[in-house]
């Protein structure tokens, strides 16, 4: 008898299927609670590592500014010597130019923590990716930043990277998510107004060009322009002139692969985004099931012609001062489509963007990082954007978000943003 009951309490004692059965249901429904809640933690300290990524940059450049009286210059390096000259140089003999084409960034490494990264651009040196041999050095301040071989230029840099953004390797090079602001106009974006001067043997400044970027180089940054903060007539805490980009996955994401829409910027007739900066949603590329990617087969849209070699991805290029790869636009509104005027790049219509939930990050003049929703007013995004010399000093048709995006248009920026 005392066997037997001590058997009963044995069995007594355990747990039914059933109630197995209620505790595992009730571990997954917590489970499911609680892993939203780790992820939005993960995000927020992701989105706080970015901010504190962008901060550093703004150091860094009022740091550049304290040592040099200028913003550092978008657009510079060195000149090549003729029209067809090799600026990549060569993965065994070196050598290259760069062509006046290297962005904020390069300047920017010895204020940054990355004095180390300097040495290696500002001086001749005899290493490649690939680790071969070389009978010859690299010219100071590197060749061309297309060139692959060229260990600074295929580096990722951590401060140049947002954490949520998982862009990693080929086919980039060094990959940033920290772009200049160039303000709400296309022409002469990737120009400049610097000209090859055959008879002279090298490159001259244009004063036709020179008095076209007066006009169309609004923003903080032009490319191959110098820039101080005494230029920002606006106020350093209205004014934006850094700004937060995704940078390409292989995914036809219309933030970072771009159509071009067949523009011709010195034509006096003007067409796509020089005309129309919604010239993808009027050509109706964009697939209406999927806002965020481009066309691809699907039913009520149009494929478009995405770029495909030499590379022209968003954000594939810390050292390239290309719009493509270190410039944005207060055109459209925030993670907006990204359109090139022509295939070789020359101006980019591409908006700030990010990984984060509903909007992107910003670095003021003043060294402040702001969160920029995609819902800022912008005024009317078909307007044409600034273009010709009567233009000067127009308003920005861009509503607030482009009041940011000029350095010296003297508008009043009343309220928080």
């Amino acid at each position: 008898m005392k066997i037997a009951k001590e058997a009963y309490d044995l069995r007594r004692g355990g747990f039914t299927l059933v109630e197995l059965l209620v505790v595992i249901a009730i571990i997954g429904v917590l489970v499911g609670l609680l892993l939203p809640a780790v992820q939005a933690a993960r995000e927020a300290a992701r989105r706080m590592s970015c901010s504190n990524n962008f901060k550093q940059i703004g150091l860094g450049i009022h740091n550049y500014h304290a040592a040099f009286n200028q913003l550092p210059k978008h657009g510079t390096g060195t000149f090549r010597s003729s029209i067809g000259s090799e600026e990549g140089g060569n993965p065994t003999t070196g050598g290259g130019q760069n062509g006046m084409q290297l962005s904020y960034l390069v300047g920017l490494m010895p204020f940054i923590e990355q004095q180390a990264m300097w040495e290696s651009i500002a001086n001749p040196s005899r290493s490649n990716v690939s680790k071969t041999t070389m009978t010859g050095s690299w010219s100071a301040m590197g060749p061309g930043p297309s060139q692959p071989e060229y260990v600074p230029w295929a580096t990722d840099i951590s401060t140049l990277r947002c954490p949520s953004d998982p862009g990693r390797g080929l086919p980039a090079m060094g990959r940033t998510n920290y772009a200049a602001c160039l303000g709400d106009a296309l022409r002469m974006q990737a120009w400049g107004s610097f000209r090859f001067d055959a008879s002279a043997g090298t490159w001259i400044e244009n004063s036709t060009r020179a008095e076209v970027t007066r006009t169309t180089f609004r923003g903080a940054f032009g490319f191959r322009k110098d820039y101080a903060f005494q230029d920002i007539l606006d106020g350093l805490a209205n004014t934006i002139i850094c700004g937060e980009i995704t940078t390409h996955l292989g995914d036809r994401d219309i933030r970072t692969e771009a159509p071009n829409s067949s523009s011709d910027q010195w034509s006096a007739a003007r067409t796509g985004i020089f005309l129309n900066p919604k010239f993808a949603e009027t050509s109706n590329w964009k697939d209406p099931s999927r806002p965020l990617f481009w066309c691809n087969g699907g039913a009520g849209c149009t494929n478009p012609t995405l770029l495909t070699g030499e590379l022209r991805k968003r954000g594939f290029r810390w050292a390239d001062a290309l719009p493509i790869y270190t410039g944005f636009t207060t055109i459209l509104p925030p993670n907006s489509e990204t359109v090139l005027e022509t295939n070789d790049g020359s101006s980019c219509m591409g908006s700030a963007s990010s990984r984060h939930q509903g909007g992107a990050h910003v670095l003021m003049g003043d060294g402040a990082v702001k969160f920029i929703t995609d819902s800022i007013e912008a005024g009317n995004s078909r307007a044409m954007p600034v273009d010709a010399l009567s233009d000067a000093g127009r308003p920005s048709p861009y509503g607030l978000w482009g009041f940011l995006g000029t350095r010296a248009n003297r508008e009043v920026i009343s309220n928080e943003f």
